[in-house]
């Protein structure tokens, strides 16, 4: 009998334990320290070694240029945080929105030079607990999805409503937009959006990367999800990239390396066969997660030329 009292008194407390344990390394984002002159914080996967150098020069450039600081607040009271790069006065606005655990300078070291290519001004967005902005849950897109809409409202109010804007995401900034895009509250120059390398679900990509780690998914993700509700006050499950295309306001083209590894390129294509607006899904050969445009610069750049001329 006291056996069996104290495993139910424990029971509760070792779910919680377990349910912190998963927000912790899951959704929960430390202090983040800014970088030096010469510091560059570069993804240290062995795919991205021999990009470091571009990367570098790109990261360079865009510090040269001495972009604007511009902040917005949160629905929720955070600051977020972003730096605007100008091409020229009236030029297009592209926001762009950098991946999980990422930065705008890291993730997006390459946006302004490809923004400025087409020749599109660039804002450059640190998303919630990433960056120098505000916060320390990470939430998938689900709160993400809310900002983004906002910053294109920022957009649309500091440029006025006959500048034409993009709104971009890569990896976990990917599905960001894609949340985004069956928010009613989009302006109409929203011209369209750009996923690149994003995961359809975060249920799918959570799982996948726990099954990689040699754990049970399927018992795991309830303490993850659980976690998210009691300690960053989410559901992870609320929403999803797969549900919003379905209904989205504005076109979308997917790009996608069709040698990810981490978030498959399968994916993409099961976004782009629910997708009901109009579309177009641009497969990057060789490309691994995050590397569409580093590793194809010029087929990308085209690729967005011709999806805006179709529209």
């Amino acid at each position: 009998m006291i056996l069996i009292t104290a495993i139910i008194v424990s029971l509760p407390l070792l779910v919680l334990t377990a349910s912190f344990i998963c927000y912790r390394m899951v959704f929960y984002s430390p202090s983040r320290k800014p970088l030096g002159e010469n510091e560059y914080d570069l993804p240290d996967d062995d795919i991205y070694k021999p990009y470091h150098e571009k990367m570098i020069k790109w990261i360079k450039d865009i510090r040269n240029l001495n972009g604007e600081d511009i902040e917005i607040t949160s629905r929720d009271g955070l600051t977020l945080r972003g730096k605007f790069y100008e091409y020229k006065k009236g030029a297009p606005v592209e926001i762009m929105l950098h991946g999980y655990k990422g930065n705008a300078e890291r993730d997006l070291c390459g946006g302004v030079q490809r923004a400025f290519a087409l020749g599109r001004s660039t804002i450059l967005v640190n998303q919630r607990a990433s960056g120098p902005s505000d916060g320390s849950t990470i939430t998938f897109g689900i709160k993400e999805r809310f900002d983004a809409v906002d910053w294109v409202k920022y957009a649309r109010e500091r440029f006025g409503s006959e500048t034409p804007l993009f709104l971009t995401g890569v990896s976990m900034g990917a599905a960001t937009v894609m949340m985004a895009a069956a928010s009613p509250e989009l302006p109409e120059n929203l011209v369209f959006i750009l996923a690149d390398c994003g995961y359809s679900t975060a249920r799918d990509i959570i799982q996948k990367t726990v099954r990689e780690m040699k754990l049970p998914s399927k018992l795991i993700y309830p303490f993850i999800k659980l976690g998210g509700r009691i300690f960053g006050k989410f559901n992870v499950d609320e929403f999803s990239p797969l549900e919003a295309v379905k209904n989205a306001r504005v076109p979308i083209i997917f790009i996608h390396g069709d040698s990810d590894d981490f978030i498959p390129y399968s994916m993409s294509e099961k976004l782009f066969e629910v997708c009901k607006t109009k579309k177009e899904l641009i497969p990057i050969k060789g490309a691994g997660h995050g590397l569409a445009f580093p590793s194809s610069e010029e087929e990308y750049i085209e690729a967005l030329r011709k999806f805006e001329k179709s529209l």
